[in-house]
Parts: C-alpha cells; structure tokens; sequence
C-alpha cells in the first residue's frame, strides 16, 4: 500500500472520527437546548397559571373554573391540570385531552418535577410545581407534545447522515491529491535512483531547493551515490591496472617456457612441466584480456566505430573460425542464414568476438555427436541471430545469473574450463550495439541464445557513445 493511500486513508478516518464527534455532540447539543426551551416555555406557563389564581383568590369557585379552562385552552391546548397533595383534582379538567392524560404520579414533598411521558403514541414533557393559595397546597402541572423537537433533531441526525458520505469523499480525494502533491517529489527521486546503475553512476537525483525534509534526503541519496561511484571507480581502475600490468609477468613467463621446451638437453618430466607452465600461462592471458576488455566497457565514455555491415558475413566467418574446433569435439555445426544481406550498424571485430563467444560456449557444453546450429532470422524491425546447441543445458535457478560476472553454474557445467566472464563480455556487446540477447535453456535438451539487432541502413562512418 503506498503512502498516498495510507495518508488518505488516515486522513479520511481522521475526518470520519470527528465527523461523528462533531455530529454527537452537536445533536447533543441540539436536544438539550430544545428541551430546556421546552422547559421554560412549560414553566412561564405555569407562573401565568399561579398569576391566574392569586388573581381570582377572592372569586366565586364557578368563575375560577372558568378562568383556569380559559387559560388552559388558551396557551396549552387544554393540557393542563391542578392536584391536591393526596392526587385528587383541585379544579375540573379543562379538556378531555387532560381527562385522559397520564399525568405522572408525585408525592406531597416533591417540590417540582420535569419528566418525559409517554402517550397516544408520541412523547409529552410534563411539569410540575408546587403552588400555596390560601394556605392549600396544590400541584400545578402542565404538559406539551415534543414531538416538534424529535422532528427537528431527527432532520439534523439524517442530515448528518446524508453530508457524511459526501464530506468523507471530499475530504479522502482532498487528502489524496494533496499526499500525491507533496510525495510527488519522492517519485521522482525514487525514479531518478532507479535508473541509476553502474553504466551511468556518474547521474545524480535532482535537488529542489526547497529546505525541507525531501532536499536533505535528495542530497543524501547524492551524497551515497558519489561516494559508490568514487569506490565503483577504484575497482575499474585496479582491475584495469592490474590486469595491464600482469600481462607482462605473463607473457615473460610463457616466453622463457616455450623457450626451454626447446632446448633438447630438457628431460621428460621439465619438458612436460613447461608444457603445464605453457597451458596455464596461455589460460591466465585470456582471462586478463577478458578483464580488460570488461574494464574497458567499465571505463566512461566508450566509443565504439559502428558502421552498415552484412551480418550473414560475419556469421560465415566465424563459423568456419570454429569448425576445426567443432570437428575436434565430435560435434555437428549447422549455418542456416536465410537473408544474405541483412545489414546492422556494428564493429565487426567486437560482433566476431561476440559470436565466438557463443559458439564457444555451444561447443564447450554439447555432447558428442551434438548438433549446434546458427540461425539468422530476418524481421520486420529486427535482425537476429540464434545460437543454439544440444547439450546439457542450464538449470532454471541458474538463468537469470548466467550473464554476471565470475558466474559458474552448478557442478556439471563447471567441470568445463572457464572463467566465467564470456557471457559477460557477449552482453555488454550486444548492448553496446543497442541488441538484446536472451536465453532460453532446458536441462538435458540444450541451450538457445538469441541476439536481436535492430534493423538500420545508417550512412556508414557513424560512431555512438555507449556506457
């Protein structure tokens, strides 16, 4: 999961939680003040009533009837009543509707009271105060639908409810968009990083000057990076010198060998020592050249002359190159190159090598009386050429490793002579001439290597710079 997500999804579950907070409390909020509104509308109404019947203190009972009926239908639809301490009326009901009311129980010391009840399916706030008139107690009560109040609070809940959705979804694609703007940098320095490899080591992350935590990991990751390419050049240059400067002593050294092999007083057993001396001598020359040639397509910049050539040629050329060696391991070498004239840009010395590598590495590791066949196939915007062989093949753990350097694959490949740096040297030269060589391989049935050129007619004389 990347970033951006997670802090969208942090940041809309952020929002969710104090939505919901928001939204309780203010529905809390809410419902109090329309209850206590709802108190104090019962509660002025009531002090009227007392104001009613101090009034009419002197008056005939009939007329203070009248007068509490009067008032209660005028400001509380009749919902109104007066109880004695032992909870009989003290005056008529005003309205059948206070007849039938459930009016809340109480008790002579209650000295006044505020509750919900229940009745004709919705719910009533009801008030009670205690009121002294001509040294009687008496128990003012008043009631009042909240069903208005539930309706409001209720539109406020869906209300909530309805923007929730809508607010979230605004909020986690405000918050995405701003973590995509913010992380935008680390992309590009996360692709920056990623294409820097060892034939461009040199490139560097681009650093914003914006003083802030992504310059100094920008600046970081430039500092790493110079200080690998600083110990990637030490490398380059001591195998480059030390394989320079070891070909001397080699080279010495084989020609004293050959020279003593000459001489007739040498007795069998020198002989074939300096025989030894000879191979092993002729064996760690191949490898330095290897080295510095991998060296030197280490080295930046490297110039390769690439002009139009005729790659069927110089498949022929090599092939007859290898037929003595073929002859001499048993096997069968079979050209098949179907365009006589398929052109390429290309160096024919180093495209040989390549070639030769491959077929070396055929001959090396088929059986006797194996076939190895080379194949020129034309294409539409591609030239390539297969190599391919019947011999013991390549396990699959050991595909994608067969192109590093020093590799050597499982045992039975590696009781043949090598130093693992052929394949190596065949991949950086069919990079060198934007070709891309692949491998397919199944234990037992053989190895097949594919390089494929892209097709041009370029003028010749054209040199490119390769890393």
């Amino acid at each position: 999961m990347s970033i951006s997500l997670r802090l969208t999804l942090w940041f809309g579950g952020a929002f969710f939680a104090v939505w919901v907070l928001f939204g309780v409390s203010m529905w809390a909020n809410l419902r109090g003040t329309l209850t206590h509104e709802r108190h104090q509308t019962l509660s002025r109404r009531l002090e009227r009533l007392q104001d009613v019947f101090t009034h009419d203190q002197a008056a005939p009972p009939v007329d203070r009837n009248q007068d509490f009926i009067d008032f209660a239908h005028a400001t509380g639809n009749g919902l109104m009543e007066v109880f004695r301490p032992d909870g009989t009326r003290a005056f008529p009901s005003p309205s059948e509707a206070a007849m039938a009311f459930p009016w809340p129980q109480f008790r002579a010391e209650t000295k006044g009271f505020f509750v919900s009840v229940p009745a004709a399916g919705q719910s009533y706030w009801v008030l009670g105060q205690p009121f002294l008139l001509a040294g009687q107690h008496y128990v003012l009560m008043a009631a009042a639908p909240d069903a208005g109040n539930v309706l409001v609070v209720n539109r406020f809940l869906w209300g909530l409810l309805a923007a929730c959705p809508v607010l979230l979804l605004i909020s986690s694609g405000s918050g995405y968009w701003i973590s995509r703007r913010a992380l935008q940098p680390v992309s590009a320095i996360a692709d920056t990083a990623r294409s820097i490899s060892i034939g461009n080591i040199s490139e560097r992350i681009p650093v914003s000057p914006t003083g802030d935590e992504l310059q100094r990991l920008a600046e970081t990751c430039n500092a790493m990076l110079d200080r690998l390419e600083s110990s990637v050049n030490q490398i380059k240059r001591f195998t480059a010198d030390a394989s320079h400067e070891l070909r001397g002593p080699l080279s010495f050294t084989r020609t004293v060998a050959e020279i003593a092999i000459r001489n007739p007083a040498a007795d069998p057993e020198s002989r074939q020592a300096l025989l030894d001396i000879v191979d092993e001598t002729a064996k760690a020359t191949v490898l330095l050249e290897d080295m510095l040639a991998l060296a030197r397509a280490d080295s930046l910049p490297v110039y390769l002359p690439r002009t139009p050539l005729n790659l069927s040629s110089v498949i022929r050329e090599v092939c007859e190159m290898a037929q003595p060696l073929v002859t001499q391991h048993g096997l069968t070498l079979l050209t098949r190159c179907e365009d006589t004239h398929a052109m390429v840009l290309g160096d024919p010395a180093y495209l040989k090598r390549m070639l030769w590598i491959l077929l070396d590495n055929a001959i090396k590791y088929s059986r006797t009386n194996g076939v190895i066949e080379v194949h020129l196939s034309p294409g539409l915007e591609q030239v390539s050429v297969i190599v391919r062989d019947t011999g013991i093949g390549i396990s699959q753990a050991d595909l994608p490793f067969i192109f590093d350097r020093f590799y050597r694959a499982d045992p039975s490949r590696c009781a043949v002579e090598g130093s693992g740096l052929g394949l190596a040297i065949a991949k950086w030269i069919a990079e060198a001439h934007e070709a891309r060589i692949s491998v397919v391989s199944e234990e037992g049935a053989g190895t097949s290597f594919t390089v494929a050129f892209p097709e041009s007619t370029a003028m010749p004389g054209r040199t490119r710079k390769y890393a």
